[in-house]
């Protein structure tokens, strides 16, 4: 099958992958699988920040590429760390040659078998989330094209992903604001009751609420739920007496 019709497929595959049911770790091996049929590399590995802003391995092609990866981020050296710290791609055509620049780092590659990598930041403007990393057991760098192909291949990672950040993120924030909407009326609700049943005002029931959920450390909304059910009934509000002033002597 020609590259191109290839190439059509995978990104077709990777984009199915990306609406239906997304599964970041699915997704993230797949793309190191296909990276690996289509630019005609040995291996392929995936690196991705966490929370803490710290380099995790995700997906690995293959073990070999899974334990240098690890070892890459146990000894903090090598081109894939590069890659994510400049935000540029780092093209190493022979490891042996560089060995001064990471000298742990190439030694356990030519270990794993590998003469040769190429590291592609995943990259998304000013936010950079990780690394896409290619290795080869020979030595040779990328040409032009392949490399563009496989920068293309992080670009389509770093989409979905923060896609999927966001999308999960705008999830949160609707569940949030529809739990804040329902507390809302819930309250709402225990207001009215707690002021007709004390014969005052919404914003002295109001008052009283909160102070019982201070007094008791508890949730203003589990109080009010708690009133609406009958199980708390909070005192009625003290009465001011009227006194008559006597006239004077």
């Amino acid at each position: 099958m020609p590259r191109e019709q290839r190439l059509a497929r995978v990104f077709v595959e990777l984009a199915d992958t990306l609406v239906a049911d997304f599964d970041v770790i699915e997704f993230l091996h797949l793309l190191t699988e296909r990276c690996v049929q289509v630019l005609q590399v040995d291996a392929a590995g995936l690196l991705l920040t966490d929370q803490a802003d710290h380099l995790q391995l995700i997906a690995a092609s293959s073990e070999q590429s899974r334990l240098l990866e690890l070892f890459q981020l146990k000894a903090d050296q090598g081109p894939c760390l590069d890659a994510y710290a400049t935000g540029t791609q780092v093209a190493v055509a022979d490891l042996a040659a560089e060995a001064a620049r990471w000298p742990e780092f190439a030694a356990v590659a030519h270990e794993r078998g590998f003469a040769a990598v190429h590291a592609m930041p995943m990259r998304l403007r000013d936010q950079v989330i990780g690394a896409l990393n290619l290795f080869s057991t020979t030595t040779g760098g990328l040409d032009a094209d392949t490399a563009a192909l496989g920068q293309a291949f992080a670009d389509v990672a770093t989409i979905g992903l923060l896609g999927e950040r966001a999308a999960r993120e705008q999830t949160l924030l609707s569940q949030q604001l529809q739990i804040a909407l329902n507390t809302r009326v819930l309250i709402e609700q225990a207001k009215g009751m707690l002021a007709e049943r004390g014969g005052q005002s919404m914003d002295a029931a109001f008052t009283a609420m909160r102070a019982y959920a201070r007094d008791h450390n508890r949730k203003l909304s589990d109080v009010a739920h708690a009133v609406i059910n009958g199980d708390i009934l909070l005192p009625e509000p003290a009465r001011t007496r009227k006194t008559t002033r006597r006239p004077p002597l």
